[in-house]
């Protein structure tokens, strides 16, 4: 989730709106709405002020929030499939035995880690350079990660300012789903002029990119497509604590 999306939320809910609420005024549909709290969905800064002033929050910064105001929690109990008890073993000539609190030690220790591995990813970090610094845990549903295989999907720790116009700061964790085509209106890791980073892409034309960046001010390159390498989408902002 991102801090726009946790404000958003965060504000809905003090003032006891719904998603199709302020869907309604804002004149979108109830999903974008749902989208932009999840932070699934990126948005220009304008647009998020409208949304909030439609909420009905008039001044509030970053400071006045924080992640606490949003819990997640993932029940191991109701997604772990059930397996039926296994059929008596027949009965064998009596063997030394491992120390009760072994035995306990490690059935209690398979079942924990068959749980995590069928909802629970440990999804890696990756630097500037592709380099894993750390590790993330990120639930999987049906098997995928946003849409991915759990196993293509990793954090990009943002290297520097330069998408914080897009609400994206240094240090933040985008969360990259492989994407190898440049995708339109996409904030997408893309390597260009021997750099890796975050940018956000304009198709022109069947040949060209516009290639997007906001730190103090908006800039923007125009590239062919030969020489921007797509290495994946971001579908997830998160900031680190």
């Amino acid at each position: 989730m991102s801090r726009l999306g946790d404000l958003i939320r965060t504000e809905r809910l003090r003032q006891r709106m719904t998603p199709k609420q302020v869907a309604k005024k804002c004149g979108v549909s109830e999903s974008y709405i749902m989208a932009v709290e999840a932070g699934t969905r990126i948005i220009g800064d304008e647009q998020a002020r409208r949304i909030l002033r439609t909420i009905g929050l008039r001044q509030q910064t970053e400071a006045d929030f924080t992640m606490d105001d949003i819990a997640a929690t993932v029940d191991l109990a109701q997604v772990q499939p059930k397996t039926p008890a296994p059929a008596p073993a027949p009965k064998k000539a009596p063997k030394a035995e491992a120390p009760e609190d072994t035995q306990k030690e490690g059935v209690a220790g398979s079942v924990w880690l068959d749980a995590l591995q069928s909802v629970l990813k440990n999804v890696p970090v990756m630097n500037a350079v592709l380099q894993p610094i750390d590790h993330r845990l990120v639930p999987i549903l049906d098997g995928r990660i946003e849409g991915a295989a759990p196993d293509k999907v990793f954090f990009f720790k943002v290297p520097d300012d330069s998408m914080r116009g897009f609400r994206i700061h240094q240090g933040d964790l985008a969360m990259i789903v492989p994407a190898h085509s440049p995708i339109d209106g996409a904030v997408m890791l893309v390597e260009y002029n021997g750099h890796r980073n975050l940018r956000k892409l304009k198709r022109l034309n069947d040949f060209t990119l516009l290639v997007q960046n906001y730190n103090r001010e908006y800039e923007a390159e125009s590239l062919q497509l030969s020489e921007v390498t797509c290495l994946g989408r971001a579908v997830r902002i998160e900031f680190e604590p």
